[in-house]
């Protein structure tokens, strides 16, 4: 097996959006802001060589909505999803199955693209199965009215037209052992109903791909939810199981949102669970 870190693009988002009811003065010491209030995120995936599979979890926001749209996020930097790819000596069709930890559009925009001449969506990766859930599925595409402008159609029902979805199992509890993918998943429901949390064995570790259970090292300390947490008090308490899980096995976890550190692992302290170690995808992958 074989792990390369992916990075579909940066963007800005509102400081206090980010982290809730945590006021500035606390969340500022690891998440600067600008002039505007905004801290500089980025859509960082993972890209999973296993023999004849080549699994992407997550793929950013892509490029297919408007620049007013991507106004509104202030994107930085040159990062693509397809030069992150091809950095790596990988093309768009070569991936087989795209794995979506939630259908936010800044976790699944890059599943879709305009077809050549604009006429209507077709999938950015023709020969991949796109997995989700039931659960989640159902939930994103009969939108309650706070998520609604998280959940972009058109990001969503081309994957269904395409006749390329697929569902994975979902748990009795909160974990799927042995997925569909080869890989544990980890069930979430405090951001977005089933989020999902792939757990990867690789060598002698497990890498937690984090999704939104733990955007950055700032959202270590437990009451630093995001304000765009559907049920916040839910994503305390299951932020607070993983990292003491984490903790106690030595997770490496994966970072998809930190634009400055991609992996860290957590220990068990008087003050809770907080940072252990930081480490680039180099570090942990080569």
């Amino acid at each position: 097996m074989n792990l390369f870190p992916i990075t579909a693009g940066n963007l800005k988002l509102d400081g206090g959006a980010m982290f809730g009811v945590v006021p500035k003065s606390l969340w500022q010491k690891t998440n600067p802001a600008d002039a505007n209030n905004m801290i500089e995120l980025t859509t960082r995936c993972l890209l999973i060589e296993d023999g004849n599979r080549l699994i992407l979890i997550d793929n950013g926001m892509g490029n297919k909505q408007s620049k007013k749209f991507f106004g509104y996020y202030h994107l930085w930097g040159d990062h693509t999803l397809e030069g992150s790819l091809k950095k790596y000596g990988f093309h768009p069709d070569d991936i087989t199955d795209v794995f979506l930890t939630h259908l936010h559009f800044d976790h699944c925009g890059g599943s879709i693209q305009w077809n050549k001449d604009k006429t209507g969506y077709e999938p950015a990766f023709k020969n991949a199965h796109f997995w989700s859930n039931k659960d989640h599925w159902l939930w994103a595409t009969q939108p309650n009215r706070r998520e609604k402008a998280s959940f972009l159609r058109e990001n969503i029902i081309p994957i269904e037209e395409s006749g390329q979805l697929k569902f994975t199992s979902l748990p009795q509890d909160d974990l799927l052992k042995n997925s569909e993918l080869g890989f544990d998943i980890f069930f979430a429901n405090g951001h977005t109903d089933k989020q999902m949390i792939p757990l990867i064995k690789y060598k002698d570790k497990t890498i937690a791909f984090m999704a939104d259970l733990l955007p950055t090292v700032g959202h270590l300390p437990l009451p630093f939810i995001m304000g765009y947490d559907t049920r916040p008090l839910l994503s305390l308490n299951e932020k607070e199981k993983f990292l003491n899980i984490a903790a106690d096995n030595n997770y490496y976890l994966f970072l998809e949102h930190d634009a400055y550190n991609e992996i860290i692992t957590v220990q068990k302290t008087e003050k809770g669970v907080r940072l252990k170690n930081i480490y680039s995808s180099q570090d942990i992958f080569n």
